[in-house]
């Protein structure tokens, strides 16, 4: 079944990526070399949590919800593709090596496209290129028939269309129509509705019953929103983010919500270290470098801060690149009126800092900046990251009409939003550091761990929305010579006279096309800058043989 996948996924790895990589690319009775080696660029690495503290209860309830997350990912693997479901039959019946590294891989990737290698597909069989309609849109639709349909409906009905939580399907007159997530993925949604009620009759702690009550009853309806302030209000030992939230796999519009799990123990110690981050949010808004009249006067309620611990994750969470922080939920109404959660993953991230980002330093930074790289700016700076998503224009108004960015961007929002993250993220940290919020001591380090970081985000890919975005960054800050190639030894510096500025502009120019909602000013500066020159590429072929991500294995969830 499905919902082992991790677990079958895991095993396979250590059985086939153990055996010798033979000479030849065909397939042989040890497997597919090149598929192994695809394979190997994920390292096996265990996450866990103390549990210790949790009440008996609560760890009967942790198990229920992790029953829960695992119905997420058969769900997630039809929101890909429409063909997933019978693809995913077909490995299952091959019993051969190859066929076994297939289905682990397929697994990797939810999908048989490689998420690392421009969406290239690594099964027989298969579209040439992953659907940007994913499966939230009919096979055969286009742009251009989906926009002149949502002209002809109600204004209701257009919210809907054009909304997370509406698939879009054709009727047997081969019309488009709307069929709500609850009735598209009953089969999942149902059972695991009921184990989040099971597991809040089991908790004592009052927020997470209710949060787990509230979504429950969500995916019966398909309204979001108190469940999604439910989550905002949580308070718990167990942190749980449950449902539909992200867009990325939707490359049409950047519409429809994938369903996800992450499954979280509090870092009690380490949240109260970055509570006060929160309180500097609207004195960042009131300084963002760009036209004043964009800025938000009056920001939701103060933003939580958590640091957590990953036990487990399914659906869009546990697709391949491993997500290290996120900052939810993205319905506007509840941002506007409680703010977002900024959800810190250590584990992932002091995984990903050891087995990646180190070893990518060594080979592209210079021996004497390799000192400066720090896990503090790399964990600091991804908090950031998330805090300045909530930052900066959302709710924005085009030719007078009233909008949102992420309806003006349509397909390129994702890339833009993640690198005006990056990018505000860092002029943020540079003007806490200037003000006395941060210790000074962290400029030193700041801008080389980002520099070695970002080699490590654009080799998830510049078609994955993060990779796209920083890659764009990285030719946007050499251009303005803020960073630097050495020739002679293939290394990258910071150019400590031009970094801060380069960063403001680059801040600017995103902040002022996302209030403008420019979907062509998007358009140019990806077109531009969004691409892999040569010096970025002589690095990466030197990078081959370093993981480019974790592959997690959840103790607790066997």
């Amino acid at each position: 079944m499905t919902i082992i996948k991790r677990a079958l996924s895991t095993l396979l790895l250590f059985t086939l990526t153990a055996m010798p990589l033979l000479a030849q690319k065909k397939q042989t009775p040890a497997g597919d070399p090149e598929l192994a080696k695809q394979i190997a660029r994920f390292a096996p690495t265990v996450l866990t949590a103390n549990t210790a503290r949790l009440s008996p209860k609560d760890k009967l309830a942790l198990k229920k919800i992790i029953e829960a997350a695992k119905l997420l990912d058969p769900l997630f693997l039809r929101q890909v593709w429409s063909g997933n479901a019978e693809l995913e039959k077909r490995l299952l019946a091959d019993k051969t090596p190859a066929g076994r590294q297939r289905l682990h891989y397929f697994y990797i990737n939810d999908g048989p496209w490689s998420r690392l290698d421009e969406n290239a597909p690594f099964i027989d069989g298969v579209p040439k290129e992953k659907p940007q309609h994913a499966g939230a849109y009919p096979d055969d639709i286009t742009r251009e028939e989906f926009n002149a349909w949502v002209e002809t409906l109600s204004q209701a009905d257009k919210q809907k269309a054009t909304g997370f939580f509406w698939v879009i399907r054709r009727g047997a007159d081969r019309k488009l129509m709307m069929v709500p997530y609850s009735q598209a993925y009953r089969e999942y949604l149902e059972p695991a509705a009921k184990l989040l009620r099971e597991a809040a009759a089991l908790t004592t702690n009052t927020t997470l019953k209710n949060f787990l009550n509230k979504r429950a009853d969500a995916f019966g309806t398909d309204d979001y929103y108190e469940s999604d302030v439910a989550w905002m209000d949580l308070d718990a030992p167990i942190d749980v983010t449950i449902g539909p939230y992200e867009t990325y796999e939707d490359e049409l519009f950047s519409y429809k919500a994938s369903f996800e799990a992450y499954v979280t123990l509090r870092d009690e110690a380490e949240t109260a270290k970055l509570a006060k981050f929160s309180q500097h949010l609207q004195e960042l808004e009131n300084n963002l470098p760009m036209d004043p009249k964009y800025r938000n006067p009056k920001l939701g309620a103060a933003s939580p801060i958590r640091v957590v611990n990953e036990v487990y994750t399914s659906g869009e969470g546990n697709s391949g690149v491993q997500t290290a922080a996120y900052n939810l939920p993205n319905d506007e109404r509840v941002v506007k009126e409680k703010g977002s959660k900024r959800v810190m993953l250590k584990n992932v991230q002091d995984a990903k800092f050891n087995k990646t980002l180190i070893p990518i330093s060594r080979v592209v930074l210079s021996p004497a900046d390799r000192a400066s790289l720090a896990f503090d700016s790399f964990f600091t700076h991804i908090l950031c990251h998330e805090l300045m998503h909530g930052l900066g224009p959302h709710n924005i108004t085009v030719g007078g009409q009233e909008t949102t960015v992420r309806k003006q961007l349509k397909d390129l929002y994702s890339a833009i939003e993640e690198a005006k993250a990056d990018m505000t993220g860092l002029w943020a940290l540079q003007y806490m550091i200037d003000k006395g919020i941060i210790p000074k001591g962290m400029e030193r380090t700041l801008y080389i761990t980002y520099l070695a970081s970002m080699f490590r985000s654009v080799r998830f890919g510049i078609k994955e929305a993060h990779g796209r975005g920083v890659a764009m960054q990285f030719n946007y800050l050499s251009d303005e010579g803020a960073i630097k190639f050495n020739e002679k030894n293939g290394t990258f510096s910071i150019d400590n006279s031009k970094i801060k500025q380069a960063v403001t502009k680059l801040t600017r120019d995103l902040l002022t096309l996302e209030a403008e909602g420019s979907y062509d000013k998007a358009k140019a500066i990806l077109d531009k800058y969004a691409v892999i020159r040569p010096p970025m590429q002589q690095a990466f072929d030197k990078l081959k043989d370093v993981p480019v991500d974790i592959e997690p294995v959840f103790p607790p969830a066997k």
